[in-house]
């Protein structure tokens, strides 16, 4: 089958700038490339056609031959200098597409480098977090070295840029049909080299210190919020900006209450005496005491809310509640005395299902169970 113009592959005219053919070659080579069409011999065959056209016309010889001669001009059976793949160009605009594909480019490599971000965990009492603190935190962390102000040459001297990756922090391989770039194996992605590094800090440009900050926390924060504080990180390399510091909460366990929320829970044990002939309490809240009235009859589970006593959210909005739930106890080491009256009370009880509501119904429940009614 006959070749297509090449400029009809890639729909430039014919006196297209060198610019305009390698952003029309940019444009089909991320439209055709087998990564993107898997198993599609049509993008694959677009793909190999748009390679050769570009290969041919961003070489100013063979553009000049094919403009002349036609495909016999680069036609290698016929003396031409033949698509192979291999020029300086083809390979600098393929490794341009190559980086597309894998979210690269060339605006980071090498040079200045912003600091990593860090992340400390602060413990804190549930007082503390429902209430705000102010706590001092010692973190450690790396910092431009003060002898060489970050730059990692000795005083006197000045990195210099590397000859292998020319600055850059890459490297290009030709790998066959391929070319692949990888960190420059020289100054390891920093485009620069010092020979002669600075005694502070072995050629590094920062070094390790522990610095003590100031964390303000906010009344209301919970497990799992973050106060970031800007600039507090790792100081960047070769004089790139700081990283930050995230100081991430983890509120301890209570002794008493359990928070979900901006709601608090506690469990109220009282005697049975109380829960059958009703009385009054005083239960803990995190603003101090308060009383709590218990019905007559209150059973096992029973749940009270006091309203606004729990937890005012750090992102805005009224206090929750504190929700406390009756636990009855069981008497325990009683003496001769104390068993006699609660067998007179057991006996007084017998045959009469009105004082247990709960049990009447179990056993009503048990009976359907198995057939006896």
């Amino acid at each position: 089958m006959a070749k297509r113009d090449y400029y009809e592959v890639l729909g430039v005219e014919r006196g297209a700038s060198e610019a305009d053919l390698k952003k029309a070659y940019r444009r089909l080579a991320m439209k055709y490339h087998p990564d993107r069409n898997p198993g599609d011999k049509a993008a694959e065959e677009s793909f190999k056609e748009a390679n050769e056209a570009y290969e041919v016309l961003s070489d100013a010889s063979k553009r000049a031959a094919y403009d002349q001669y036609g495909h016999a001009g680069v036609d290698p059976q016929m003396g031409g200098g033949g698509p192979g793949f291999g020029g300086a160009n083809f390979s600098d605009i393929f490794g341009d597409v190559f980086s597309d594909f894998f979210g690269g480019g060339r605006g980071g490599r090498g040079g200045a480098q912003r600091g990593s971000d860090l992340r400390y965990t602060l413990e804190l009492d549930l007082e503390e977090a429902v209430r705000g603190t102010t706590v001092s935190i010692r973190v450690p962390t790396l910092v431009n070295c003060k002898v060489c102000d970050g730059s990692g040459a000795k005083k006197g001297s000045a990195p210099v840029t590397c000859p292998t990756c020319a600055g850059i922090g890459q490297v290009r391989m030709q790998q066959g049909f391929f070319s692949v770039q990888q960190t420059c194996p020289r100054c390891h992605g920093q485009g620069k080299i010092i020979s002669d590094p600075c005694d502070g800090c072995h050629g590094e440009g920062r070094v390790e210190e522990f610095k003590t900050l100031s964390v303000k926390v906010p009344p209301g924060v919970d497990t799992g919020d973050r106060i970031r504080l800007s600039g507090e990180g790792e100081a960047g390399a070769q004089g790139g900006p700081t990283g930050d510091l995230y100081v991430v909460i983890n509120v301890r366990e209570h002794s008493i209450f359990q928070r979900d929320g901006k709601n608090l829970y506690c469990e109220v044990p009282i005697s049975f005496t109380d829960a059958a002939l009703g009385g009054e309490l005083e239960v803990p809240t995190l603003d101090g005491r308060v009383k709590l009235k218990i019905p007559e009859g209150t059973q096992t589970g029973k749940q009270f809310r006091l309203r606004g006593k729990g937890v005012a959210p750090v992102r805005g909005g009224g206090p929750g509640d504190l929700l406390c739930r009756v636990a009855v106890e069981t008497p325990v080491n009683l003496d001769r005395r104390q068993r006699e009256l609660l067998e007179e009370f057991r006996a007084s009880l017998e045959g009469n299902t009105t004082h247990s509501p709960k049990a009447s119904g179990w056993f009503e429940g048990m009976k359907r169970f198995f057939g006896d009614l």
